[in-house]
């Protein structure tokens, strides 16, 4: 594959070099963040030569969900979004791990309030796995910003404009020496990372928060928590999580498309388990890869492969 600046990304209808896809600066989704979003992961297998997109029904189904809650038209049935992405992949000849950016946006010359014109890109950019075994983990921290809630701006809505309550939080634990940060919710209980959900391991049970605790409606926490129960046996809780639970529990880890399964070996001052990613983090992230992989038969229903028999 070319370099980044050479690749080509798919822009309402063509198929275009990065640095020729243009939009309106004036447009809504310029000035005001007004776009809805999927990130989709697709791994190459080189057992099969296969490049596989994960999960992508479930994808466009919170797209689809997204709009309807920001009220945006989506212009396109599932089968075209599908379409339209697997073209691009192909037209940049990917045959390697990609992550996969198709946003929906306001277009034209209206205001915050506009609902259309709507408009989307699709953008594949190499993206490498992490490693199995990982070797190193994040030092995060609980953040003096709360998450958002269903109550101002939903975090079930995968909406650009969201994502400053992320940016914020992430610049903050990053100027005070930590990589990543933790949400607490308006009611005080822990929430999610900045643009990942989280889980504890605590006494051999694999815990997150609920849906309902200001979280995005993640697949790969979806993922995790079915390939847990189902493959691992581990006994998974969703559950209001106290602040001080963070401080005590066994292992620790970030999960989402763009993050896979990341290790937390320190939270605030406090070292979690043994300061290194744990073996059940371990144990769920290279399953989480050889089922995106191909490898797991079962689970052949999540994988989209890109390319046909014949290419």
């Amino acid at each position: 594959m070319a370099n980044e600046e050479e690749r080509y990304i798919w822009l309402n209808g063509d198929i275009v070099k990065v640095g020729d896809a243009k939009i309106n600066v004036l447009a809504p989704t310029a000035q005001f963040g007004a776009n809805v979003f999927e990130g989709i992961r697709c791994y190459f297998s080189e057992a099969g030569n296969q490049l596989y997109a994960f999960r992508l029904e479930e994808h466009y189904k919170r797209l689809q969900n997204s709009a309807k809650l920001f009220r945006m038209k989506c212009p396109y049935s599932t089968e075209e979004l599908k379409h339209f992405m697997i073209d691009v992949v192909k037209a940049n000849g990917y045959r390697e791990d990609i992550a996969v950016r198709q946003t929906l946006f306001v277009d034209g010359y209206g205001s915050w309030f506009s609902r259309e014109p709507v408009g989307m890109f699709i953008a594949p950019i190499a993206k490498k796995r992490i490693a199995n075994p990982i070797v190193k983990g994040e030092k995060t921290c609980v953040s003096s910003w709360e998450r958002i809630s269903d109550r101002d701006m939903s975090p079930r809505i995968k909406v650009g404009a969201n994502y400053i309550n992320s940016r914020m939080a992430k610049l903050e634990a990053m100027d005070n020496g930590y990589d990543s940060a933790l949400f607490l919710n308006r009611q005080g209980f822990v929430a999610e990372g900045t643009g990942s959900c989280f889980f504890i391991v605590k006494g051999g049970s694999l815990i997150t928060p609920m849906l309902t605790d200001s979280i995005l409606e993640s697949i790969t926490r979806d993922t995790i928590m079915k390939l847990a129960q189902n493959e691992l046996h581990m006994p998974v809780v969703e559950r209001h999580m106290d602040r001080t639970e963070l401080y005590t529990c066994d292992e620790a880890f970030f999960c989402g498309s763009a993050v896979e399964v990341t290790p937390v070996v320190q939270i605030d001052s406090h070292v979690v388990g043994t300061g290194k990613p744990g073996e059940w983090t371990q144990r769920i992230h290279k399953l989480y890869l050889d089922v995106a992989t191909g490898e797991y038969e079962k689970y052949t229903n999540w994988l989209t492969p890109i390319y046909d028999s014949r290419s």
